[in-house]
């Protein structure tokens, strides 16, 4: 008799559920548990990071740059075409007859991209940290045993070089977690004899290599050599000489092993060079030569070698001693600051590399592997040569070091030596195929100790040992959470100093939000002619339509103003140094902007001096010259008239008088202008043999069809030369105020 069909139904559901979870425990032990966890561990440290370290985003602008290209990409734009020439050209950008394009590959940015998709930038942080941190957890299980592999996952998540960069939208971290699956695929695809491995593993090196080439060639130069010098050693190079008939039968690389090697290294390598042909023809739809690289197209002696390097004004003589030298700094800063636990740490994975030399008491041993596992491990070890020496050639690490006397200068004080990110893997594993070989002799000399001696209980020696273990692992765990607190900590203070300066445009946490919408805002320059050069957190999207336009302060404001005549215009301005490392909180404002136009432009200003001073001179320059006025009264606020009209400017005061004419005399100074033009005011006021102050005010002028047309003037106060506080950002001083008015009707109309 059968039974219902409802009990059929409960039997069948109860049998599938007996497969999943059969299923489950096949292909999830313990150890790919722990990389799962792991995984979603780095994820989380990523996304902390990058809101709480980093919501300025860091001092390396890079970071625009990538995000700028990655909304571009987004818009399906490889090339920004602004509405004015000069005013909106981004940081890094490369200028051609298409238009600005980043000087940088698109990998990096597109997997941004992808992160936006699926809902912000964040999560794409978050996805490379967790394939780097699920990549190196195979990669120890790869070589070593799942101990080793969880292990090093964790010792990773501890590395400061990953904890900063989990938090950076720059492309080291990228290029290592791609360079790791490239090494974890050929691992296996060599153990397994898999062809699907090899082909993972060419997808990851061609991807790699269109990210960063030089970095991805470094690291895959000991797998690169040890597949070719095994296709050769075998014999399997003869494949396609036999399959032709060339050669005789009896060729070892005429097996279905040796068939089977050669399809696995024409898999890689063919789509490898997939990888670079896609580099050249990148190449060439932005540079117009495949040859030519976007970066060198920027800055064409900013390439790997030695010799004169140069990019924007910054000249070396990069010699092969430079190189050695800086380098040197560079893996010292590494192995002492960024690995983890610092020279504890290092210290420990040197002692995990020796132990794979020396081939004795390495976890993992007794595993069944494809090819000889000294071979393997030693392909991994030789990327801390290739990378090291590697990297001697390029310049860059010349960069990131400041002045090479000072130990908290540049950027790798508080970014770390990126340009060797790949070796925290390396080093993360070995050290923990040292920790875990310590812990097995410890155990096992815990037992022997016991054995000996009767009256100890092997198990009571066994948790002597493991409580041994315990302890030291605290304290190995104290150091690191050191190690990370400090380099975090030098860049929150900076994210402090940012965060004083953005204040005025920060909205709810947004960056440019407290900006009404529909507007343009006009932004200094102080690293030079730059959009997110500093100023990251503020970009324009690709058609320079958003709801927040940015331009460059004092760079065609006047055409930018043309360009979008129905938006508001507003400016910000700041005091102080804009050097988020030298401990001065910059003051910021933001300023409306007012369009002036008519037939004749006036500028009323009052500034303020103490009832007696040494002196008074005003200085009015345009493009084509000067004119000088000098006060004629004892002190008190100063007032100053200025008439723009018939391309010329007149200026004049009641206590002013042309400088060199009769005392008394009160003549205006005048001044022949251009259609276009920048107006600079400056009036320095004397108040004592060697000490005074100055004003300095400065609007731009053009006029079109007979009409005079201006923006507000920007008005600064000059405690020293070197010092100005534009009006409004602080309280000026009783005596030292600006008021300033700009019409096109004078001020008694």
């Amino acid at each position: 008799m059968t039974g219902s069909p409802g009990e059929s139904d409960v039997s069948t559901g109860t049998r599938s559920v007996d497969r999943l979870v059969t299923t489950l425990r096949t292909h999830l032990d313990r150890g790919r548990v722990a990389a799962a966890v792991l995984a979603l561990v780095g994820a989380a440290v990523a996304v902390v990071v990058a809101g709480d370290v980093f919501p300025y985003r860091s001092l390396n602008h890079d970071e625009g740059v990538y995000l700028q290209q990655a909304d571009m990409l987004l818009s399906g734009q490889l090339f920004l075409r602004p509405p004015v020439e000069d005013a909106f050209r981004p940081w890094f950008f490369v200028e051609s007859a298409r238009g600005l394009y980043s000087k940088y590959a698109p990998v990096p940015a597109a997997v941004f991209a992808l992160g936006k998709l699926l809902g912000g930038y964040p999560l794409a942080l978050a996805g490379i940290a967790a394939g780097l941190v699920a990549g190196t957890v195979a990669l120890g299980r790869e070589l070593f045993d799942a101990r080793v592999g969880a292990l090093a996952g964790v010792l990773l998540i501890a590395t400061p070089l990953f904890v900063v960069h989990s938090g950076l939208f720059l492309p080291y971290a990228l290029t290592t977690a791609l360079n790791v699956a490239f090494a974890v695929s050929y691992l296996r695809g060599e153990r397994r004899e898999s062809r699907r491995d090899a082909t993972f593993a060419g997808v990851a090196v061609g991807l790699a290599f269109f990210a960063r080439p030089y970095t991805a060639v470094l690291f895959a130069l000991p797998f690169v050599t040890h597949a070719v010098v095994t296709l050769v050693r075998s014999g399997a190079w003869r494949v396609p000489l036999t399959a032709a008939g060339i050669g005789s039968e009896g060729a070892r690389g005429n097996d279905d092993r040796a068939r089977g090697l050669f399809v696995r290294r024409a898999v890689t390598a063919a789509l490898g060079t997939v990888g670079v042909l896609v580099t050249f023809a990148y190449n060439a739809v932005v540079t117009g030569d495949p040859w030519l690289f976007p970066y060198l197209a920027f800055a064409p002696e900013d390439g790997v070698g030695f010799g004169e390097r140069a990019i924007l004004g910054h000249v070396v003589d990069y010699t092969p001693e430079l190189g050695i030298e800086a380098n040197r700094l560079v893996l010292e800063t590494l192995f002492t600051d960024w690995v983890v636990a610092g020279p504890l740490g290092a210290g420990v994975a040197a002692a995990g590399v020796a132990l794979v030399l020396v081939g004795r008491g390495i976890p993992g041993d007794g595993d069944e592997s494809a090819f000889d596992g000294r071979v393997r491990r030693g392909l991994l070890a030789a990327t801390f040569a290739t990378v090291a020496a590697g990297n001697v050639a390029f310049w860059g690490n010349f960069n990131v070091l400041g002045a090479l006397e000072v130990r908290t200068d540049g950027l790798i004080y508080y970014l770390g030596p990126y340009y060797h990110y790949d070796l925290i893997v390396p080093t993360a594993v070995f050290a923990a195929v040292a920790c875990v070989a310590a812990a097995d002799g410890t155990r096992a000399a815990a037992t022997r100790l016991a054995t000996r001696r009767d009256r100890v209980d092997p198990r009571h020696a066994r948790v002597a040992a493991t409580v041994v273990l315990l302890v030291a692992g605290a304290a190995a765990g104290g150091v690191a959470a050191g190690a990370v607190d400090d380099t975090v900590e030098r860049n929150t203070e900076v994210t402090e100093e940012l965060r004083a300066g953005y204040g005025s445009l920060v909205a709810d946490g947004d960056p440019g939000a407290a900006v009404p919408e529909n507007s343009v805002l006009f932004l200094p320059t102080p690293y030079g002619p730059w959009l997110n050069h500093p100023f990251q957190a503020l970009r324009n999207d690709p058609g320079h339509d958003g709801p927040r336009v940015y331009a460059l302060g004092d760079t065609r404001e006047l055409e930018v103003a043309r360009a979008y005549p129905e938006r508001d215009l507003y400016r910000y301005v700041y005091a102080g140094s804009w050097v988020p490392t030298d401990d001065s909180t910059v003051r910021g404002g933001l300023r409306e902007v007012e369009r002036v136009a008519g037939d004749r432009i006036y500028l009323n200003a009052t500034l303020g001096r103490p009832e007696s001073v040494e002196s008074t001179t005003v200085r009015v320059t345009g493009d084509r010259g000067s004119t000088y006025l000098v006060a004629t009264d004892d002190g008190g606020p100063l007032s100053l008239s200025m008439v723009v009209e018939d391309g010329e400017l007149r200026v004049s005061g009641e206590d002013l008088a042309v400088s060199g004419g009769e005392e008394g005399e009160a003549e205006e100074g005048r001044l022949p202008l251009d259609d276009g033009d920048e107006i600079e005011v400056e009036v320095f006021v004397s108040t004592g043999p060697a000490s005074g102050y100055s004003y300095r005010l400065s609007f731009p002028y053009e006029r079109i069809d007979g009409t005079a047309r201006a923006l507000t003037a920007t008005a600064e106060r000059c405690p020293v030369p070197t010092r100005c506080v534009p009006d409004g950002v602080e309280e000026s001083p009783p005596d030292r105020g600006i008021d300033v008015t700009f019409s096109n009707a004078s001020a008694g109309t």
